[in-house]
């Protein structure tokens, strides 16, 4: 039997593959007008031809992980924000402050980079440190035993 053309509620593969370069070449041209770059300078900042830059923007082309590698350099956003927005990595995880970092559409790609790193070194930091602050005695209990008693009522006589 031959299909009648009508689309499954499922989708094809091509159609993902086409939803992905979509994405990605939209993710890129937000990026590029965040940055305030025409396509011609990202071409030459990428060495990225500009036709080819303008299908991948259009989402006609889906890029190799090099191309958008390159993309990302004149960008001056990560490699690893570009593959995760074209499906060649999964999102990485890190709880709440990381999604919210992640999620924030006032910070560059850069800063978000920035902040994870931080708050993660800060993270490390304190897991390092709770170990050793377990295993040291309680800093309220002093022994006073070898203290003389200078209360009043000691020094009172009846």
């Amino acid at each position: 039997m031959a299909e009648t053309g009508g689309t499954s509620g499922s989708g094809s593969p091509m159609d993902k593959v086409a939803d992905i370069a979509s994405d990605i070449g939209e993710y890129i041209r937000q990026q590029r007008n965040t940055a305030k770059i025409s396509l011609r300078q990202l071409s030459k900042l990428a060495g990225v031809s500009n036709p080819y830059l303008s299908q991948i923007e259009r989402g006609v082309r889906k890029p190799s992980a090099e191309i958008l590698q390159q993309i990302a350099k004149g960008l001056r956003i990560s490699a690893e924000a570009l593959y995760v927005q074209a499906g060649i990595l999964d999102l990485p995880t890190g709880g709440p402050v990381g999604d919210a970092i992640r999620a924030d559409a006032e910070l560059t790609e850069r800063q978000k980079q920035v902040l994870l790193d931080v708050y993660e070194s800060f993270r490390r930091e304190n897991a390092a440190a709770r170990p050793a602050a377990e295993s040291s005695p309680a800093p309220d209990t002093v022994d006073t035993s070898d203290t003389p008693d200078t209360t009043p009522a000691a020094n009172t006589r009846e």
